[in-house]
């Protein structure tokens, strides 16, 4: 047995792979999972044939519903969907301690209140020690072991540090900040111009426009990020422009294809209707426009993503209006 645990609640591709890394560092893993007949799978095959199929599962990895293991973890990974992970801290919530590490790696914003999830986790859990964990990583390449680079954001720089050395290995290698709002703020609204670059793709607009989508893109995401108590800084690095990058390019994100269907001719619902894993650009767009307005903010392209995705805009119509917008300087820092 190790003397180190570590308990990874979602049992998704990216929570899958997660506790794959987690068995790496040579901790026992606890892998939590809300699908019974999933987990009992999972334990029997050593497969995630729903979520991660094809890849082979370590042996010290076990999967579980149960979530009465928790006191004895040295940290909790929380991999549920953004918009899940209220209701699912609220269940774990009367079996948690209040010095368990709670390690955010899902990305979003609640639709319902605009929370980012570390105000989530403030309001279900209280003030547990709390990190958020985010960057340029595809499941399918963590799961195999491929190099990868991330972000652990921790505004507690001693735990911070502790958790780097619990969950990296010499393939996965966090590297802290302090910047928690501007992982969170970068994390989710990736996702939403992941979107906007599968659009482009779809519609054949050319390298030239996904090039332009990126940096203005990023513009956006900086803007709401400082405003929010972020650092541009963060923008620039693994957690911003390094996920951004990937997600606006990589055909294994789910964004990106939900938004290249999108260029292609489908429907919002039909595309959704189709997937069992989670998109949660499409949430977190609908939660963009009130954010920005509460906090001054411009946000065209977020906004156009939200409108298409959400509200079945034309899609023709909304790049045209993006389009036709004033020019202005490129450097502008106001609203």
């Amino acid at each position: 047995m190790s003397d180190k645990r570590i308990t990874v609640v979602g049992g998704g591709a990216w929570g899958t792979a997660l506790a794959i890394q987690a068995v790496r560092t040579g901790a026992d893993v606890e892998l939590v999972l809300r699908d019974r007949a999933l987990a009992e799978r999972i334990d029997t095959s050593g497969e995630n044939d729903v979520y991660l199929p094809g890849i082979k599962l370590p042996e010290a990895l076990r999967a579980t519903v149960a979530i009465d293991g928790l006191r004895e973890s040295s940290a909790v990974l929380l991999v549920t969907p953004a918009q899940h992970l209220r209701s699912t801290l609220s269940k774990l919530a009367p079996h948690w301690p209040e010095t368990l590490p709670a390690i955010i790696c899902a990305k979003g914003i609640e639709k319902k209140t605009g929370a980012l999830m570390a105000q989530v986790v403030n309001e279900t859990l209280g003030d547990v020690p709390l990190a958020v964990l985010s960057g340029p990583t595809f499941a399918q390449e963590v799961a195999k072991g491929l190099p990868a680079a991330i972000t652990l954001a921790c505004s507690d720089r001693n735990l911070g540090k502790d958790l780097v050395e619990l969950i990296g290995t010499s393939a996965f290698r966090p590297y802290f900040s302090t910047d928690v709002v501007g992982v969170e703020v970068a994390g989710a609204i990736k996702n939403v111009l992941a979107i906007a670059s599968g659009v482009v793709a779809g519609l054949e607009l050319g390298d030239n426009a996904r090039a332009a989508l990126i940096t203005r893109g990023l513009a956006e995401m900086s803007r709401l990020a400082v405003a929010m108590g972020g650092r541009i800084e963060t923008m620039m690095g693994l957690a911003g422009l390094g996920d951004l990058t990937l997600t606006c390019t990589g055909t294994l994100s789910r964004n990106y294809t939900f938004g290249f269907a999108l260029g292609q001719g489908s429907k919002a619902e039909d595309i959704l209707a189709e997937r069992r894993s989670v998109t949660e650009g499409v949430h977190t767009a609908a939660s963009i426009t009130a954010v920005a307005s509460k906090y001054g903010i411009e946000m065209p392209i977020c906004s156009a993503v939200d409108q298409v995705a959400n509200h079945d805009a034309d899609l023709r119509s909304t790049i045209n209006a993006l389009l036709q917008r004033p020019f202005r300087d490129e450097l502008e820092t106001g609203k």
